[in-house]
């Protein structure tokens, strides 16, 4: 006797060999022997062979007319052998049943299953519905496959031209436009971004990286909505004549200079920051356009303000204007340059001139200031301020030794990118420079003192804090945000509260608001501060500004890794060489001497930090922003002050090996905190929070 059964959803046919109660022992045509259930038995049968059934019933299962058969069930449950009846016209043969019962196992749209064997016809809409899904499965199948073939011959499809961005970062994995690309990518053995790089769905590696930046953190679009200027209240003006010290490609102009020589011989110096919060007020639209972007985005050859246009040009502190500001005012002893007393106010500052760094840099030096050396203007005022600072920086560096660090090295290296015609230019400018110094200091000077103000006054302010404690991020020295007044180890000040950027931090310009009401309030500050103590807004601004200001550093950090491999590929056409010089990090990793470029040289033998090496540029890629070199040879062992490091050079170290560990991050170097200058400067970069 032969049994034709349903085990795990499959049918099978084999011979009995033996019966005990209600099972089976069922030897199949593969030799393969198997425990059945009468429960499970569906037909038995003495021929054909169990073979030949099979293959019968599956032949006859592929000729069954569906829409036929489905007529014929009716809408009530059946048995398969009942409908065979019906449907062949005289008790079906143990083939014919086989095959009837695979055909309905296989038209799930057409019957429902209902039991063992049995079945009931899909209502007539539950049917036509299911049908249209199919043709419609169909036909985008096909549109799929045409979608395919147009990317293998190198075309975009018309249909994918306006979601290329999507289907890059984010992506509809269930669309047929995702499948295609995706379908595609797999046969070329290729990525879908250097797919849609080579079809023109993406013009450039270039645009690839912004296009990622501006998807995730300006999903609408960069642009601004129309806005009104607003009204500033009547400010008296300032008997002064205050200069900027910026770079040639600054426009958001926070801070300037000016310096006064009083009847009694004491000297009289402006810090003079823009002051944008005399306009906007809290909860006002254009803090809404503020806090959502909490930052002015930089990247080499452009950048996406945190304020719009129009509101920069009405509070950016230009030459020849008298310009709304909240002025740091320091009288000084010229005796020892000590601090006699400060004053702060909201005033308008005539501004005589933006002085830049191209044009200055190579006549204020330090020499030229120690022989009163060259013309230029504001010559008097800075050779002044010069002298001042240096006072500054001794005290801050006092100020560090109590903390138990060393004083800060000004041995570095900082670079500038400038972008022009999509070709760049990198360059170097040592640490340290006189301009670079002065507004440094002066910076320093003005957030250390305003956030002493908010704290006398009991006003909450976001202060940056570095150390100070005995275990966590306080031991390790990086820099945290805080709402109250706490010391900046690094720096070398008891507190420290960005207030000198406030046309392109969100910090700065909610620390202008409490600064102003300290002004405005004195002893009731606390009550009339747009931020109150604990308040929980407070709270949210510096998380949000957190994770934004690093997502945008870490985009600035990968647009200047592109712009290095392009000064590569610049360099290689216009010299035909591809040798560069490169200093040791740690272990395998080195930094480039000419342009701000981490790489990593797997199996590089071991090498003391800042050994110089020279390395010949294999090959880089500008889509994933990598890097493959070899070593040609080592040129000079390390200077003992190259691996001498203080606790904050360690994690600035450690965070730029992680970064090359996780390319195409990475972190370059920055000089002090915050001397107000836009990045590009080589004053400050934006740059995630640990500095």
């Amino acid at each position: 006797m032969n049994l034709f059964f349903e085990e795990s959803g499959d049918f099978k046919a084999g011979v009995v060999l033996s019966q005990q109660g209600e099972a089976y022992q069922v030897e199949l045509p593969s030799g393969k022997r198997s425990k059945v259930k009468s429960k499970d038995v569906l037909l038995q049968f003495t021929a054909p062979t169990p073979q030949q059934l099979l293959e019968e019933a599956q032949q006859l299962a592929q000729g069954i007319e569906l829409d036929f058969l489905w007529e014929v069930a009716g809408q009530e449950e059946f048995g398969f052998a009942e409908l065979g009846a019906e449907y062949f016209g005289h008790a079906p043969l143990p083939a014919e049943a086989a095959g009837l019962l695979l055909g309905l196992h296989t038209a799930p749209i057409y019957f429902y299953k209902k039991g063992k064997g049995r079945y009931k016809a899909a209502p007539e809409a539950s049917l036509k519905a299911a049908q249209a899904g199919i043709e419609k499965k169909r036909q985008q199948a096909l549109i799929q496959a045409e979608y395919v073939a147009q990317l293998k011959a190198g075309q975009l499809p018309e249909m994918m031209k306006p979601l290329a961005l999507q289907l890059l970062f984010k992506p509809d994995k269930n669309s047929i436009e995702y499948k295609a690309l995706e379908a595609a990518c797999n046969e070329l053995q290729t990525s879908p971004q250097r797919l849609m790089l080579t079809v023109g769905g993406i013009a450039s590696p270039k645009q690839l990286h912004l296009s990622r930046f501006l998807l995730e953190f300006f999903p609408k679009g960069s642009g601004f909505p129309k806005i009104a200027i607003p009204a500033v209240a009547e400010l008296p003006l300032a008997p002064v004549q205050a200069f900027s010290i910026d770079d040639v490609t600054t426009t958001e102009i926070d801070d300037a200079l000016s310096v006064q020589t009083l009847a009694d011989g004491k000297v009289r110096v402006g810090i003079h920051i823009a002051a944008p919060g005399l306009g906007i007020k809290r909860g006002d639209a254009l803090d809404a356009i503020a806090r959502q972007r909490m930052s002015t985005v930089y990247m080499p050859g452009d950048k996406i303000t945190m304020l719009p246009d129009e509101l920069v040009e009405a509070f950016t502190l230009a030459e020849g204007k008298n310009c709304p500001a909240l002025s740091l005012y320091a009288t000084l002893d010229p005796a020892d340059w000590s601090v006699v007393s400060t004053e702060t106010k909201a005033e308008l500052v005539p501004i005589s001139a933006n002085l830049r760094h191209n044009t200055l840099d190579e006549l204020v030096t330090e020499e030229n200031l120690a022989n009163d050396a060259g013309e230029y203007p504001h010559k008097a005022d800075i050779a002044l301020l010069w002298k001042w600072i240096q006072v500054l920086e001794q005290g801050r560096m006092a100020k560090r030794e109590s903390f138990g660090l060393r004083p800060e090295q000004n041995n570095r290296v900082d670079f500038n990118f400038y972008v022009e015609d999509d070709v760049v230019t990198i360059a170097r400018r040592k640490r340290g420079a006189p301009l670079d110094k002065i507004v440094a200091e002066l910076m320093i000077f003005a957030n250390s003192s305003w956030g002493k103000l908010m704290s006398d006054h009991g006003v909450p302010g976001i202060y940056r804090a570095q150390g100070g404690g005995s275990g966590g991020w306080a031991a390790k020295m990086q820099v945290r945000m805080v709402t109250h007044a706490a010391p900046h180890q690094g720096l070398g000040v008891d507190q420290y509260a960005w207030s000198t950027s406030p046309l392109r931090r969100y910090t700065d310009l909610v620390n202008q608001w409490q600064i102003l009401a300290c002004v405005e309030g004195g002893v009731a500050a606390p009550l009339v501060a747009p931020f109150k103590p604990r308040d929980a807004d407070l709270f949210a601004i510096v998380s949000g500004f957190d994770a934004a200001y690093s997502g945008y550093g870490d985009f600035q950090s990968n647009m200047e890794r592109y712009w290095c491999l392009r000064w590569l590929a610049q360099e290689q056409a216009q010299h035909g060489t591809r040798q560069v010089d490169a200093a040791v990090l740690k272990d395998e990793i080195l930094r480039l001497a000419e342009i701000p470029l981490i790489i990593k040289l797997p199996g590089m033998q071991q090498l003391a930090r800042g050994t110089q090496v020279k390395l010949d540029i294999m090959r880089w890629d500008e889509v994933e922003l990598t890097v493959e070199a070899r070593l040609l040879e080592v040129c000079a062992a390390p200077s003992a002050e190259a691996q001498q490091l203080e606790p904050e050079d360690e994690e600035e170290i450690s965070e730029e090996l992680d970064a090359a560990m996780d390319m195409p991050h990475e972190i370059v170097d920055v000089p002090p905190e915050d001397p107000a200058t836009e990045p590009g400067s080589a004053i400050e970069e934006i740059k995630p929070l640990a500095e």
